[in-house]
């Protein structure tokens, strides 16, 4: 398994060097389009809707991430989502905040009737994309363990036939047949912004290049958290833990890849 992950689509994302269109917030835009090249893929962020047609065409991957939504991205993104589907492209749903307003889980069904190929968010949010149980949604952090959106994963696979990936302490990725478990990563990330956003583009990344739209999941995320424990070993803080994490999304070795690998299916 570890060597599929590593030669079918990190190696592969390096190769192919695949166009992934990100219709992401004003927060984490340098941050995301830094780590897809970091991976070896090329970032284009558009949100105008007279060109968004064109962009997806394009593109190999697009990602939505909703976390600075508004009424005019909001109607880009619908278009964005509905060409994807049209023309089946690969594209990434990350539903940040979702449950906090009305307005963001109004948009979030709208989304959700173009069956995203990538669902990817926190516990928190995949159980309010799901309405699952009720759950408070502080900010965009996770106020749910990531085992306890399993079922609300679950039953959006169901109805949309998507990838769900919850992110966590332990990843979690789910599909129609199995599960996945990466436990990778380390606690000093959560410190700094925008490593959620940058997994979903980096999952987008790796999804556009891969017809197997799971496993491509799990080797995005394993990367993104083995780079974080790799880097964690050399930085102060918050700070340079960010910087480090780019550099070693860049130059990490087959070989740290294999040594740090920490994934497991159901």
């Amino acid at each position: 398994m570890e060597n599929n992950l590593w030669n079918n689509y990190i190696q592969s994302v390096k190769d192919q060097s695949p166009l992934v269109h990100n219709m992401t917030n004003f927060v984490v835009m340098n941050n995301t389009a830094n780590a897809l090249l970091a991976v070896g893929a090329s970032p284009i962020m558009a949100h105008a809707k007279s060109e968004i047609k064109e962009m997806v065409a394009i593109s190999n991957a697009v990602v939505i991430n909703i976390g600075t939504l508004d009424e005019d991205w909001s109607e880009s993104m619908l278009i964005a989502a509905e060409e994807a589907h049209r023309t089946k492209k690969t594209w990434v749903l990350d539903p940040v905040g979702a449950g906090a307003t009305s307005f963001r889980d109004e948009v979030l069904a709208k989304l959700l009737q173009f069956n995203p190929t990538v669902i990817r968010g926190n516990a928190s949010e995949i159980i309010a994309l799901a309405k699952a149980n009720k759950t408070i949604t502080k900010g965009v952090d996770s106020t749910a363990e990531s085992n306890e959106a399993v079922f609300a994963a679950q039953s959006l696979v169901e109805k949309y036939r998507s990838v769900v990936c919850i992110s966590g302490a332990t990843d979690i990725i789910i599909d129609d047949k199995e599960t996945y478990f990466v436990e990778n990563g380390h606690p000093l990330m959560t410190k700094v912004t925008g490593l959620g956003c940058s997994a979903s583009a980096i999952v987008g990344a790796f999804a556009g290049v891969s017809e197997n739209k799971t496993e491509s999941t799990v080797a995005a995320m394993a990367l993104l958290g083995i780079a974080g424990e790799l880097s964690e070993k050399i930085s102060k803080g918050p700070g340079s833990l960010q910087m480090n994490i780019l550099d070693k999304l860049y130059n990490i070795s087959e070989k740290e890849f294999f040594e740090n690998v920490n994934v497991s299916k159901k």
